[in-house]
């Protein structure tokens, strides 16, 4: 299982990640994580950001995608992002973007990390590392899941997140067949993500899939789109960092 290059040490340690100067071995799976890292993602209030900010998740994402609900927009003024504790990888996430633009947002928001949630190409994710970004590639789940459409992606992205497949690219509040996954032998660490809620804690925290490293919250911990709970994102995390007080 291979570390994604741009990855600090502690998060890799805790994702159970070999060292990223370890070379990867084709057939290894990564080593029982201490814990899940979390992503919040649909940041798009000040307020909210603010008080999520404070319980330290390791990733949090901001939407630059017109369309969705969680749009960030003019909702938030760049130097608030960029301020957020260096601890915290910032995430933009864009759907069938030019690489342009990507790039252009990246540096006016202070994002070290971009999650592709379109049909963005192998060649657009390479083209996006090689400018200096954690690259994480979002596919869309159902009834099945084709593990060799993914292997055009696996040397360019360091991470692949597993969502619902639904109406909207994201966001659509449900969750998927998570045993789909039980068959995954790709060395691309993954996040899993749809509909997740506190409801889930219990058995996300017992989870053990081949290549899960990390959970997305979003939807499930909202009072409106874009607004997150910091009272339950803050259970969230309690539950799936045992080790944390």
């Amino acid at each position: 299982m291979k570390t994604p290059r741009h990855l600090p040490a502690d998060v890799a340690k805790a994702a159970g990640l070999p060292e990223a100067s370890a070379r990867p071995q084709a057939s290894a799976q990564p080593a029982t994580p201490a814990r899940l890292l979390v992503k919040v993602c649909g940041m798009r209030d000040a307020a909210a950001l603010a008080e999520v900010a404070v319980l330290t998740p390791d990733f949090l994402g901001f939407i630059f995608a017109p369309a969705s609900p969680r749009f960030v927009g003019e909702a938030l003024a760049p130097e608030l992002v960029q301020a957020l504790p260096a601890s915290i990888w910032k995430v933009g996430v864009f759907v069938n973007e030019t690489t342009e633009t990507i790039v252009t947002t990246a540096e006016r928001f202070g994002l070290a990390a971009v999650q592709l949630h379109g049909q963005e190409t192998p060649a657009q994710c390479e083209e996006l590392s090689e400018a200096g970004l954690l690259v994480m590639k979002a596919f869309s789940v159902g009834k099945a899941v084709d593990f060799t459409a993914l292997l055009p992606y696996v040397p360019h992205c360091d991470f692949f997140l597993f969502d619902t497949k639904g109406a909207a690219p994201g966001g659509n509040g449900a969750v998927f067949d998570w045993d789909l996954l039980k068959s995954y032998n790709l060395p691309v660490p993954y996040f899993l993500a749809g509909g997740l809620g506190l409801e889930h804690a219990p058995e996300l925290a017992d989870l053990r899939l081949p290549g899960l490293v990390g959970v997305d919250l979003n939807s499930g911990f909202e009072t409106a789109p874009g607004v997150k709970d910091a009272t339950r994102v803050g259970q969230m995390l309690k539950a799936l960092r045992p080790i944390v007080t």
